[in-house]
């Protein structure tokens, strides 16, 4: 009797209705990218997520054209990308964009980051978008050191070496996990062709995660710069056109950055040791990874023991999948809470020292800074969140999204 109610609807005129009858993708698109409900209060700071699905895009492409040129081979891999560099046309456009463009999704995606912290992005009931951002980060910093290698420089083999060998402090696996990782028993041929199959594949598995992340995201909806949930109809607004509007300004002020890095400065991030070809038998003075991971280099170089350093690393990373339990406020934003924005200003500054301290040698006052900045990483995380979030009263937390949204828009 209710078989009227699972019928399609009728199949209209033209190609797109034929489409559309068949596989529902242009209506799919519609409720996603354009009628999506989104807070009305939403500012810039919000367009972080298109920005680094753009990237994203812009690095697997780069990617493809640079690997149709690369050889992972040792005694091939430097000459192949300086021949992309000299020999192909734009080779040098392509490279510059793919080398400054994981600099740059770094960049975003710590903003990001950040944002999520400061307007309590990672409450309930957006636990689950939170940690499979964590995940997306974790497979980020994975591919971006496997991609860190392939150059075959100085520093893409003595990196390597440094990085893998922190393997060998897990007790009674750790030597056949680096055998694994490296295909024998220091880094050569097929540590190389390992690296650059991996590097090649993790963007896919990049992908799959950020579309189950904006499937977390569109199920709740986005946070706000309040943290207050959506009450009525009138607390929201339609991501196309004013969303829309806005992401295509701060892409056009990213474009101009990034533009910036590759045209005039495209080895600002660079190490010039890496334009030395990989010779085991000379050290360089400062090993030392790319910046974006220089903070957690920081916290692994503050242990003298390797197996507690290796911990303390990882544990800096892990410690973000239990941040939604231990936040227990019911306020998400920081506006509100002047205490909690106290210290994540002071979080924020502890980490840019942190990262700072990774590119200097392990000597002097450098040891005693670096150990003072993980303690108090660690100490933000494991103390003053979970103390402030039981302690402190919020202030001055509006009634409803429009209710903030009509004050902050009196004009």
């Amino acid at each position: 009797m209710a078989d009227h109610l699972n019928k399609p609807a009728p199949e209209g005129k033209g190609l797109l209705n034929w489409i559309e009858y068949r596989l529902p993708i242009f209506s799919f698109l519609k409720s996603s990218l354009v009628d999506y409900k989104t807070p009305k209060n939403l500012s810039y700071m919000w367009s972080g997520g298109f920005l680094s699905g753009l990237i994203l895009v812009t690095m697997i492409l780069s990617g493809l054209f640079l690997a149709m040129h690369y050889v992972p081979h040792p005694d091939k891999a430097f000459e192949s990308v300086e021949r992309i560099m000299r020999d192909v046309n734009f080779g040098w456009l392509i490279r510059y964009i793919h080398m400054n463009g994981a600099s740059m999704f770094f960049i975003i995606v710590y903003l990001h980051m950040f944002r999520g912290l400061y307007y309590g992005s990672y409450k309930a009931p957006r636990e689950l978008l939170w940690m499979i951002g964590v995940i997306i980060f974790l497979v980020m910093m994975a591919t971006a050191f496997m991609g860190y290698v392939l150059p075959w420089g100085q520093m893409s083999y003595w990196g390597a070496t440094v990085i893998s060998n922190l393997f060998t402090a897990i007790p009674v696996v750790g030597d056949d996990i680096l055998e694994w990782l490296l295909g024998g028993f220091s880094v050569g041929a097929p540590t190389l062709n390992r690296f650059f199959v991996l590097h090649y594949l993790m963007p896919f598995i990049l992908v799959g995660l950020v579309f189950i992340h904006l499937w977390a995201l569109h199920h709740h909806g986005s946070n706000n710069p309040t943290g207050l949930d959506v009450k009525k109809a009138e607390d929201q607004i339609p991501f196309h056109p004013y969303y829309t509007v806005k992401d295509l300004f701060v892409l056009g002020l990213f474009l101009i950055f990034f533009a910036a890095f590759i045209f005039f400065a495209p080895n600002f991030f660079g190490m010039p040791d890496n334009y030395i070809p990989a010779n085991p038998m000379v050290t360089p003075p400062n090993i030392v990874p790319e910046w974006y991971f220089l903070p957690f280099y920081a916290i692994l170089r503050a242990v003298p023991d390797k197996l507690g350093g290796v911990v303390l690393m990882f544990g800096s990373i892990f410690v973000l999948f239990f941040l939604p339990w231990l936040d227990g406020a019911k306020t998400r934003s920081a506006a509100y809470r002047p205490l909690y924005r106290l210290t994540f200003w002071m979080f924020v500054i502890n980490v840019l020292i942190l990262g700072w301290v990774g590119a200097k040698p392990p000597e002097g006052a450098y040891i005693l800074i670096g150990q003072i900045t993980s303690l108090f990483y660690f100490v933000y995380f494991l103390v003053l969140v979970p103390f402030l979030s039981r302690w402190e009263k919020p202030i001055g937390l509006p009634e409803s999204i429009s209710a903030y949204y009509a004050a902050t828009h009196k004009k």
